[in-house]
């Protein structure tokens, strides 16, 4: 009922359930109930329940757009933009993230296209710009350190695609010279951080996103993706970044 489906719960959340639910559970019902747990969960997945839905201001996740968060699936846009909605809260607004289709519509139409993305914010007020860049077949993340004017690519494979940062750069010049920043409208450097190879580009933007914005150090791998996956699916239905276990 909480989350659509078993599938961002851990072994121990459901039997911490059950055992303020049920009076006894023997050993011999908790391997059923693990067992069910994990037929239930493959179910969920090959026919998922259409009406479940998390409604969150001008957000709408269904139960298909939460399995994008299962085993080893590509995050969707749906998925992308609400968890960043959750992140600007979390950080009291001290931070923008700006949506996956931001950068597509920046590269097609130019400024002008974007241009109205900002009317009722000032990019310059805030502490960090965060922009997840959506390439095809892989999810990438430039940030924007206003204090600091230093642009940096993440990319969880190490391409480094500094053109995509220089867009992003070439954009708040324009941003700073519309908006009269004149502060911002030059001195800026653009740096790619030291990364490694790993896979699960959509979560890693994610979680890259979530530690920069909390300001909190990027102490996760590859083998932690896993974990993430679940607990990003929880805060979603939620509605709310949880401390992290």
């Amino acid at each position: 009922m909480k989350y659509g489906s078993l599938i961002p719960l851990r072994k121990n959340d459901v039997l911490r359930h059950l055992k303020g639910n049920v009076a006894c559970l023997c050993l011999f019902r908790k391997n059923t109930v693990l067992s069910e747990v994990t037929r239930y969960r493959a179910a969920i997945l090959q026919k998922p329940v259409p009406s479940f839905q998390v409604v969150y201001k001008k957000h709408t996740l269904t139960l298909d757009d939460l399995l994008t968060l299962a085993d080893q699936n590509w995050l969707n846009d749906q998925v992308m933009n609400m968890y960043g909605e959750l992140i600007m809260d979390s950080s009291h607004h001290k931070v923008h993230f700006l949506n996956s289709f931001f950068h597509r519509q920046l590269m097609t139409k130019g400024y002008d296209g974007v241009k109205r993305w900002t009317k009722q914010v000032d990019l310059f007020s805030k502490r960090l710009l965060l922009v997840p860049i959506h390439l095809e077949v892989h999810w990438c993340l430039v940030t924007a350190d206003i204090v600091q004017k230093k642009i940096c690519l993440y990319d969880s494979q190490g391409n480094g695609l500094q053109k995509v940062g220089r867009n992003i750069l070439k954009y708040l010049m324009t941003e700073a010279k519309e908006k009269k920043q004149t502060a911002f409208e030059s001195g800026w450097t653009v740096k790619v951080p030291q990364q490694t190879n790993e896979n699960d580009c959509g979560v890693f933007v994610l979680e890259y996103s979530r530690c920069l914005a909390l300001t909190r150090p990027l102490h996760f791998s590859q083998k932690d993706i896993p974990k993430i996956r679940k607990r990003i699916y929880k805060e979603l239905c939620d509605c709310k970044l949880h401390e992290q276990d």
